[in-house]
Order: structure tokens, then sequence, then C-alpha cells
């Protein structure tokens, strides 16, 4: 009988370690969209130098790694129309760390990003397209909307009303291939489509070739 109660006590014990464990490895997981939208993937992450010394930091998402490079402010931003975000000058707004859902305006109108809120449900189908090739044969690098270095062959996009960053999930419907992708800039402003790929991005969809696809949109938040 003796036995029996330190068998069951010897169990009970092994059983609160296995929770307690099981906790902490859930308190660990980082939040990737930096309360965009949130998720509870686990994500390798380490900071590193740029080639121009600006800090990088690297994570890893669903198979996908995403390279985070802060921009010199003297570099020209990709989307040069924009012209105020938050009633301000683009680079002294960006300066200020005031675009993530500020309002900003483009050849006089004004677009209106939607809440944190918003994103978490967001989902639509349209054509996107991809954009940046200039880049490629220009000297130096260009600026996102958000002020981050802009990688031509990176997982980056482009929205006009998503919070900046956000984390999304696009599919192309033609051919059903899915990747991560990081919305870090604003556009497209051309009439029809709802999202703007970097040239890698589109490669890895197939339609670089083609220069647009039917896609789905969806904020990325699960398991992974």
């Amino acid at each position: 009988m003796q036995r029996k109660r330190k068998n069951s006590a010897s169990v009970y014990l092994i059983i609160c370690c296995l929770v307690l464990v099981s906790c902490q490895a859930v308190q660990t997981t980082y939040d990737i969209t930096e309360e965009t939208v949130k998720a509870t993937y686990k994500v390798s992450k380490f900071t590193a130098k740029s080639a121009y010394g600006a800090a990088k930091i690297i994570y890893h998402v669903g198979g996908f790694t995403f390279n985070v490079v802060a921009a010199p402010l003297s570099w020209p931003l990709t989307r040069q129309e924009i012209e105020t975000i938050d009633g301000l000058p683009p680079k002294e707004a960006i300066r200020q760390n005031k675009v993530k859902k500020s309002p900003y305006v483009v050849k006089g109108r004004r677009y209106v990003p939607m809440s944190v809120e918003q994103a978490r449900s967001y989902r639509q189908t349209g054509i996107a397209s991809w954009y940046g090739f200039e880049t490629y044969h220009q000297k130096d690098g260009h600026m996102t909307a958000n002020g981050e270095a802009f990688d031509p062959n990176g997982l980056n996009a482009a929205h006009k009303y998503l919070p900046l960053p956000t984390f999304v999930k696009v599919t192309n419907l033609e051919n059903r291939r899915s990747i991560i992708l990081r919305v870090n800039d604003r556009g497209p402003f051309v009439e029809g489509r709802i999202i703007d790929l970097s040239a890698g991005a589109a490669r890895k969809l197939g339609f670089y070739d083609k220069g647009t696809a039917k896609v789905r949109v969806e904020t990325f938040s699960g398991e992974g």
C-alpha cells in the first residue's frame, strides 16, 4: 500500500514538471508582427550588422527568412509620390515613428489605413503586381514607407491600407503557391491592384515574367 502511494506521488510530480515546462515554452513565443497581428510562432531571431553598418534583425517564420534593416534617411523612398504622412514630410514622419497607421497623401488623395483590430480579420482577393525593378540599377538603396531598407529580392510587399508592418499570407490562385510576406511599404497606386510584391516574392509565387496574378491576401496569424 505504501509502495502504491509512493508510485502515485512520483507520477503526480512528473505531471507537474511537464506542465511547468509547457508553460515556460509558451512564454518564450515572440510576437512576430509587432502588435499588428498576434501569432504563436517560435521565431529564431538575432541581430547582425548590415553592409552599411546599420543593425540588421534576421528571423525565421514559417520556413521563410526575413531581414529587417533601418534605411539611412538619405536614401530616396521607393514611393516618391507620397507627399505627406500624418501631415508631415514622409522622412520626418519616419524619423518620428509616425507611420504605422497614419493617414498619408499621394497625388492629392488622402489614404486612411485600417486599424490594428481591422487588420486582424483582413482577407481579400484581387490582382497582385510586383515593383522595384528600377532599384536594381540605381546607386545605394531605397527606403520603404516605414523606414526599412527595400530589398528587391526579399519577401516584402506594399499595401495601401494595412498597418506597417504587417505579415500576410499571399496565395497565387492561378498555381496555388503560397508565401508569407512582410508588408512594409505603401502602394500599389494603380487602379484594380490590391498588393505590390518585391521581385523576389513574385518569383516565388511564379508570376515574375507575367507581371500580375490573381491572389488571395490574408493577415498571417496561425500555428507554425
